[in-house]
């Protein structure tokens, strides 16, 4: 009988144990003592533990390390267990205790069951917590959740014995929303008025107000222009000016109409690839023009147009997805599910653009003064009418931003010639060079962009050797700057080596006398009559007009694709197997209607089965208002990052986001500040001292220091000289004389004059090498 009352005894002790959690229990324990030598980064022993398929692999002794449901037979408990040092795992660290290994026994006896990181699981909608005991509690304490927010916090509060703060002073709360939504403190006026509004929906007209003011727009924008890696200038050491205010103007429309966050996301990402784009979609895509851009002379062009390509895949991973990905660059990351495929197969997407690191940071958009526009548009409208959408769109696109092109960096087989600060195509008497491969079926015109000090020289354009026939011949005037220039070529088909050849008899062969700096193939427009001929001067007279410019993203054509490789150990010099547009097999797939391109990217990210992206953005969202994030490492939420306190409260909230909010920022910062949570005072009572010191419980309110752009703009606000004058180009209050000294550059601080002294700090120049004194202080 006691052997029967024992076992069952046992039966009922082991159902009532729950199974090892991998997530929680068992990983942990491989990062902190394993993953450093037998993870992404080494390969000891030929033993990984960073994928389950590696983990029970063959390992280079010829045996598993893990037997799935035989501990005591699996090499890895053994050499954990040995009395030895010198054999015994870690390798000359200290042992790990009786209860890890306990754990890992337990957990390979189960089966090594690998599991799935809460962050790479979708968000779902939890109920909100209504239990008896929590309704009781909350009646008892005499205050009332203002939305789902506090039914979470008050939860954890009671299981942790602490109860929330009282609601702040009115004039408290009017002062910290204020700031958090705008950026600036309410006016008199508006203080005034708040404070004397003693209706129960005071707060929340308060709230709306600010959410509809234009300096919301000018706040959150600043916020997200440091993500964007925003600066008015280009980096390294020249550091020179860069004409990109107009993606500032439009993140600050962006978030003042309230942009659903997905489609803010696929215009960044992706707006050039959008039907027909507009000239603001065209701009968004400027978030990933503020990549660095080295004008030094001798710097190979490739290198660092790679090098802004691996800073977009870092910073898209880190921004969307709150993921480290740049040391998947080298290898399969540390700690978390990520290959070093997936690194390359990200970078895939990015790869077909059109920029490279050249000194005019093609493309760019072309504004155009109004007469211009209106003439721009009658052209192409001519095109449709004449050629059709198709030969309309590459018209529109050519005179938006002079694409599709070649730049000369891409030439070869130099006589006499060479690449001038490796940007421009320097040619002298008798010189020549290769432009290779390029298509010339249906292209029966070439523009050029020239200089040269010189008259009386002359280009040849031979096919396929430089003493191959003549397509095209064009003698060349002296120019004052930069001059495009169109020539007709002889009607070719197929693919060819075009070689130019250069003479002027007239100088000395050693005397560099023409700069190209690119070269785009057209097909002529339709008809030869007087029509047709005024069409074409018109279009070489407006791409030839000096007017603002935009760095934007434009993709490829399929005659310029990229194939991507993965560079062994990081570097770009050595590329092994090649790749395609992918996602990690470790997060939901990518949509099977969706193109493999930076759009298709954009459209996953955003997707309800992404489960990073609306839990990043609220973390994100969360933390500016509260100081820390509900998940506290902002930018890592892989199994190195904090485990989130409240991963039912993110998880609402995201679902929110998504589905109830249909992404609306401003609908998601308006339940947050509406909370009861919020609204809280935040004076400390030596119980939360004693509790909860960090208020990781959000038993009291926010106190949040300002960020040096709101100090600034406070002290202006007080004293009344802030201007509220929006948008146009940035602008440069007073700093010392002599900040911006440089070796490389004549360029200088110029104070401006009038309001632009007093705008707010949102529109003040940023260089890279020098930021403003006044937000350095506060850095």
């Amino acid at each position: 009988m006691r052997r029967i009352v024992l076992f069952v005894s046992l039966i009922a002790w082991a159902c009532s144990t729950p199974k090892v959690d991998f997530s929680t229990e068992v990983k942990p324990i491989l990062n902190k003592h394993c993953i450093s030598c037998h993870g992404g980064v080494k390969k000891n022993g030929g033993f990984s533990l960073l994928f389950r398929t590696d983990a029970l692999d063959t390992t280079e002794s010829g045996k598993p390390a893990i037997i799935p449901g035989h501990a005591a037979e699996s090499e890895m408990i053994r050499r954990l267990t040995l009395g030895d040092p010198e054999d015994r795992m870690p390798y000359r660290h200290d042992p790990l205790s009786a209860d890890d290994i306990n754990t890992l026994k337990r957990w390979i006896d189960e089966g090594a069951e690998w599991g799935t990181h809460w962050a790479y699981v979708p968000p779902k909608s939890p109920e909100l917590p209504a239990s008896t005991a929590l309704l009781s509690s909350i009646e008892s304490a005499g205050t009332h959740p203002h939305n789902g927010i506090d039914y979470f916090v008050r939860q954890k509060l009671d299981a942790a014995g602490l109860s929330p703060a009282d609601e702040a002073p009115r004039e408290v709360l009017l002062r910290r929303v204020s700031l958090d939504l705008t950026g600036v403190p309410p006016t008199q006026e508006e203080a005034q008025a708040f404070l004397q509004d003693t209706s129960p929906e005071a707060y929340e007209k308060l709230v709306d107000r600010l959410l509809a003011s234009p300096r919301y727009g000018e706040k959150w924008a600043a916020w997200w222009l440091d993500m964007a890696r925003y600066s008015d200038t280009k980096g390294y050491e020249r550091d020179g000016p860069r004409t990109i205010w107009r993606y500032r103007d439009w993140v600050i429309r962006a978030f003042n109409k309230d942009m659903p966050f997905d489609q803010f996301t696929v215009e960044q990402l992706a707006g050039d690839l959008l039907p027909d784009p507009t000239d603001d979609q065209l701009i968004a895509t400027a978030f990933h023009r503020n990549t660095m851009n080295n004008d030094e002379g001798g710097t190979e062009d490739e290198e660092f147009r790679v090098a802004a390509l691996i800073d977009r895949v870092n910073t898209t991973w880190q921004v969307w997805q709150s993921t480290t990905m740049a040391c998947v660059q080298c290898h399969a990351h540390p700690y978390d599910p990520f290959r070093q495929c997936d690194y390359y197969q990200s970078l895939a997407f990015f790869n077909n653009t059109r920029d490279g690191d050249t000194d005019g940071e093609h493309p760019n958009l072309r504004t155009y003064a109004l007469k211009d526009q209106q003439q721009a548009d009658a052209i192409v409208q001519w095109v449709r009418q004449k050629s059709g959408d198709e030969e309309a769109r590459d018209m529109r696109l050519f005179l938006r931003a002079l694409e599709p092109k070649y730049h000369p960096h891409v030439l070869d087989h130099f006589v006499n010639g060479e690449l001038i600060d490796t940007k421009w195509l320097g040619i002298r008497h008798g010189g020549s060079a290769r432009l290779p491969q390029i298509p010339l079926d249906g292209k029966d015109q070439l523009f050029i962009r020239y200089w040269t000090g010189d008259t009386g020289g002359a280009f040849d354009i031979h096919l396929d050797a430089t003493n191959g026939p003549v397509i095209a011949r064009v003698a060349l005037a002296k120019t004052k700057g930069l001059k495009v220039i169109r020539i007709p070529l002889q009607a070719t088909s197929g693919t060819h080596d075009l070689y130019f050849t250069f003479t002027n008899p007239a100088i000395h062969p050693e005397r560099a006398v023409c700069g190209i700096e690119w070269f785009a193939f057209r097909k002529q427009l339709p008809g030869d009559g007087a029509e047709t001929r005024q069409m074409e001067d018109s279009v070489l007279a407006l791409i030839n007009r000096e007017v603002e410019q935009t760095p934007i993203m434009i993709g490829n054509n399929e005659e310029q694709h990229r194939t991507t490789h993965i560079f062994e150990r990081g570097n770009w010099l050595v590329p092994g197997a090649a790749v395609e547009p992918d996602v990690p097999a470790s997060l939901n797939p990518f949509p099977a209607n969706e193109p493999r391109t930076r759009l298709g990217f954009a459209r996953w990210l955003t997707s309800d089965q992404n489960p990073l992206t609306a839990r990043t953005v609220v973390n994100r969202f969360w933390e500016q208002l509260f100081g820390s994030g509900l998940v506290e490492t902002l930018e890592d939420f892989g199994t190195q990052g904090a485990v989130p306190l409240q991963p039912e409260l993110l998880d609402w909230l995201s679902w929110q986001f998504m589905h109830d909010y249909h992404w609306s920022m401003k609908q998601l910062l308006r339940t947050i500040v509406l909370s009861g949570t919020y609204r809280q005072d935040s004076k400390l009572t030596p119980e939360t001292l004693e509790k909860d010191p960090s208020n990781r419980y959000w038993a009291r309110g926010p106190r949040v220091r300002l960020a040096s752009e709101q100090v600034r703009d406070q002290a202006l606000a007080c004293s009344g000289l802030l201007s509220n004058k929006m948008f146009g180009k940035s602008v440069m209050p007073y700093q010392p004389a002599g900040i911006w000294n440089s070796v490389w550059s004549d360029e200088y601080w110029k104070t401006s004059a009038g309001e632009d002294q007093y705008r707010r700090s949102v529109y003040t120049y940023l260089k890279r090498t020098s930021p403003y004194p006044a937000m350095m202080t506060f850095d």
